[in-house]
């Protein structure tokens, strides 16, 4: 059985804007990806103001939007990838491929489709206590990956061989997130 991936997303909102700001997700070997993104000039808020978000960052090192999509196409082809549903990740994940004229390649489902049995409220504790007992900052996305791979594993969910935090949970040669 190939172990399911995982994505999550960090953004960008206020009452009339949201932008993707960077994303990490999993792949099948359950190695992870990280990336700022570097926001598309339609997505900023006509005013300028995005609060505490540095847009000088997002677009110095933030990459592309038709890097990203390359990227995604190649590691999750046909896939379904799981989120924490707490987010707008789906209207993200429109937004970025939408922005460059294609589909998203995979298919996005909540934690709760691949874990059965517990409802959602008590994943969300778990995932919540596990950031707080591995001292990680939930606003990192690689993070949110990382805790969604944890309760995956907590649950039977990987396929045979597990996860290893050790060897499984290195970043790839995609930039790596600093806010």
């Amino acid at each position: 059985m190939a172990k399911p991936c995982f994505l999550d997303i960090e953004y960008y909102q206020n009452d009339d804007t949201l932008f993707p700001t960077a994303m990490a997700w999993s792949l099948v070997d359950g190695t992870m990806k990280t990336v700022v993104i570097a926001p598309e000039d339609d997505w900023l808020p006509e005013d300028g103001d995005t609060g505490d978000i540095d847009l000088n960052y997002l677009e110095e090192q933030g990459v592309p939007l038709i890097e990203l999509t390359r990227e995604l196409h190649q590691d999750l082809p046909d896939q379904t990838v799981y989120v924490d549903g707490l987010d707008p990740d789906e209207i993200l994940i429109d937004r970025i491929f939408t922005a460059i004229g294609q589909d998203a390649p995979f298919e996005i489902a909540p934690i709760t489709d691949l874990i059965t049995g517990v409802d959602s409220e008590t994943l969300e504790d778990e995932r919540r206590a596990l950031l707080i007992e591995e001292g990680l900052e939930p606003q990192l996305p690689e993070n949110g990956v990382y805790a969604l791979l944890m309760l995956a594993q907590h649950y039977g969910v990987l396929g045979d061989d597990g996860f290893t935090e050790e060897t499984d949970s290195q970043e790839t040669d995609s930039q790596e997130t600093d806010s």
